[in-house]
Formats: C-alpha cells, structure tokens, sequence
C-alpha cells in the first residue's frame, strides 16, 4: 500500500515547484483549447443542424452531404483527425523550395500562429471543432425536431420566412432544451483536449508525462487528474441540475 501511495500521491513529487508548475501551465493550455474548441464546435454544430433541416425540393444537395459529414465525422476517431488535420494542413501549405511553387492553401492556414498560440495549439482547435461539431449537430437537430410543428407554421402564418422563423422562433427554443447534452458534449470535448499531446503541445497530460519520465512517478499525471476532476465534477453537477428543472417545468406545463 505505501508503494502505490508513493507510486501516485507523491506530494513532494507532486508539489515540486518546478513539477507543479508545468503540470498549472499545461493544464491552462487544456482549459484554453477547450474554450477556443467548444465555442467553434457550438458554432459549426448549429450551422450543421440547420443546414441538415434545409426544406425545399432541391434540400437535399445541401442536406446529403450535411449527412454525409455527420456519419463520416462522428465514425473517425478523435485522434486520427488530430492527426489527419496535423499533417495535411502543413504539406498544403509548403512549397517546393527551388521553385517557390507547390502551395495549395497559404501558410497562414496552413502553419497557424495565431494570437500567439502554437500550430499545434490550433490543429487541435480545427480537429476537435469537426469532430464535436458533428457530434453537436446531432443534439442539436434532436432539440429542433422537438419544437412542435405548430410554432413553424405559425411562425410562416405571421409571413415570417423560413430563414427567420428558423432564427427566431425555431432555434431558441431548440437551444433551451438541448443545453444539458450540450454541456455533457463540452465534458467529453474537455477530455479529448489531452489528444493533442501527440502533436507536440504540452497541455496537462503531457507535462505530467515528461515528469514521469524524469521522476519514475506518476505522481504528477495523477495531479493533472485531479485537476480535470475539479473542473468536471462541478460540470456535471451543473448538467443534473438543469435536467432536474426541465423535467420539473414540463410537469408543471402538463398539469
């Protein structure tokens, strides 16, 4: 027992200013990318959801591809867009270096820095934004589909467009009902940050695993654990509280 408390609650290990720094730094990174990603991700999520409910006979040039990238995005793992998105960005953007020719995409797309962030830093950001942005799209059309069909038509009787009906009256109150999953989707998203570490940022799990390499402890990595815990937890408990007060309104609107 006293080796595995030494093993992962080594607080000298754990508290070493050097060691608790670079674990605070790169847990900042995480909580960075996280904000930057799920906003993105909430964005392109709506867009998604609104373009899959395109009416009109010729809707589904707009949406089969909508679904396509839908299944295609939420069937590759996180990890490989990560790493798809890493790699190709930069190969698009180089140009042979005799020539000068060879560019698809200018290097400011493709080799990032902005606001001061790392490439790597904003990779993450475009792959976890296609990737839970699908995912969103998805609870997001589940909270449009939810709105009774009433309040479109209603909405046209007034001589609302579609477009505006959609704007105003369609999506609030789509937004309202799906914010708990919304939540619970920005939980996972948060965890999936750590992913980056393959392509060379230091966020919380890799700084915790280049201490593990020098300490021979896991000490930091259960810190950055911890960590992750104290943000989530109060998530979750977050996402239960809304879902207790929907159900109780819908009780109260059906009797």
């Amino acid at each position: 027992m006293d080796r595995i408390l030494e093993q992962y609650f080594d607080f000298g290990v754990m508290f070493d200013p050097s060691n608790f720094d670079k674990v605070i730094d790169g847990f900042v990174f995480t909580i960075k990318l996280s904000i930057v990603a799920g906003i993105a991700s909430l964005i392109w999520g709506l867009i998604l959801a609104i373009l899959r409910q395109t009416p009109g006979r010729l809707s589904w040039i707009v949406r089969v591809p909508t679904v396509a990238y839908i299944d295609v995005l939420r069937g590759v793992p996180a990890l490989l867009t990560i790493l798809l998105v890493s790699t190709s960005l930069g190969a698009l953007a180089a140009t042979d270096p005799l020539t000068g020719e060879g560019s698809v995409i200018p290097r400011w797309l493709g080799v990032p820095e902005w606001f001061g962030q790392p490439s790597p830093f904003w990779y993450g950001v475009f792959a976890i934004t296609l990737t839970y942005g699908a995912y969103m799209a998805e609870v997001y059309r589940a909270g449009i589909e939810a709105v009774p069909g009433g309040q479109m038509e209603a909405a046209r009787s007034l001589g609302m467009s579609y477009g505006k009906a959609m704007r105003f009256v369609i999506v609030p109150q789509a937004i309202r009902k799906v914010i708990p999953p919304l939540l619970n989707d920005y939980i996972a998203l948060m965890k999936d940050t750590t992913l980056v570490s393959v392509i060379g940022l230091i966020e919380v799990v890799q700084a915790g695993r280049d201490i593990q390499s020098v300490e021979f402890n896991s000490s930091s990595l259960m810190l950055g654990a911890i960590l992750f815990v104290l943000v989530t937890i109060p998530l979750a408990r977050v996402v239960d509280w809304m879902i207790t007060r929907q159900q109780a309104q819908y009780q109260r609107g059906s009797a």
